[in-house]
C-alpha cells in the first residue's frame, strides 16, 4: 500500500477522559488522529475517513463492540481493529479475535503497552520502519533502541538476559526447549548441566515478574513459556 499520507488513528470509547488521554497521546506531526463517542458516529467516520487503525471499547452505550467489529470487518476489511475493554474475561478475549480482531487490550492498561501494539498494527500495513516491538500483556520490548518496560517502570537487562528474553518473546505461547535456548543464547548445545538457563531465567522473572500477571512458565521436563496467564 502507498504510505505517502499520515496513518489515521481512530479511537472509539465513550469515556471522555479515555479518549482525551489517547488523542492527546496519538495527536503526533506523523499520525492523525480522531474520535468516536458511540458505534454509530464510528461507523460513520469510518466510511468517511477510512482509518488505518480503530482502537474500539466493547460498552459503547449504543451498539456494543463486537457489533462495530463485525461492521467494520464486513465494510473495512483492511482496517486493524484493537479492542479496548473493562472486561478480562477469557470468552470475550476469544469472541474478539475470532471475530477478527487483530489484538485485544483490558483496561486499565498502559498507555506504552496499547501504543506499541497500535505500532505493531501500523508496521504490518504498512507504516512505520524498523523491528516491531514485541508486546506481552504490559511487558513492551523495543528491539530497535534494546530498551523494556513492564508498564510505566523501565527494566535493565544484561546482554545475555536481553537475548534470552528475545528468545521468549519472540515464541510467545510456544514451549521454548532449553536446547532451543543453549543454541539461540549462547549458540552451543545441551550437555546434561541446565543450571545455567536457570539461573537467568531467575534472574530475569525477579526483575519482569515483579507483579501480575506473571508471564515467564516452566513446564516440567519441557523448558519456558512466556504468556499472560
Amino acid at each position: 500500500m502507498s504510505t505517502a499520507r499520515k496513518p489515521r488513528i481512530l479511537v472509539v470509547d465513550d469515556e471522555e477522559n479515555i479518549s482525551f488521554l489517547l488523542c492527546t497521546a496519538w495527536n503526533k506531526p506523523d499520525r492523525d488522529v480522531k474520535s468516536a463517542s458511540n458505534g454509530h458516529q464510528a461507523l460513520t467516520v469510518m466510511d468517511s475517513w477510512q482509518p488505518d487503525v480503530v482502537v474500539i471499547d466493547i460498552g459503547l452505550p449504543d451498539i456494543d463492540g463486537f457489533e462495530v467489529l463485525r461492521r467494520t470487518r464486513n465494510n473495512h476489511p483492511h482496517t486493524s481493529v484493537i479492542m479496548l475493554t473493562a472486561r478480562g474475561d477469557t470468552i470475550d478475549r476469544v469472541r474478539g479475535l475470532s471475530m477478527g480482531a487483530d489484538d485485544y487490550v483490558a483496561k486499565p492498561f498502559s498507555l506504552e503497552e496499547l501504543s506499541a501494539r497500535i505500532d505493531v498494527c501500523l508496521r504490518r500495513i504498512g507504516f512505520l520502519g524498523g523491528t516491531m516491538n514485541h508486546v506481552v500483556s504490559d511487558l513492551v520490548l523495543d528491539d530497535d533502541a534494546h530498551r523494556l518496560w513492564r508498564g510505566e517502570v523501565e527494566i535493565f537487562l544484561t546482554p545475555t538476559e536481553y537475548k534470552l528474553l528475545l528468545c521468549l518473546m519472540t515464541n510467545v505461547g510456544r514451549v521454548v526447549t532449553r536446547n532451543q535456548i543453549l543454541e539461540y543464547v549462547w549458540e552451543w548445545t545441551f550437555d546434561g548441566d541446565s543450571s545455567i538457563i536457570e539461573s537467568f531465567i531467575s534472574n530475569i522473572r525477579k526483575k519482569v515478574d515483579f507483579k501480575e500477571p506473571k508471564l515467564i512458565h516452566t513446564m516440567r521436563g519441557l523448558g519456558y513459556t512466556m504468556r499472560e496467564s
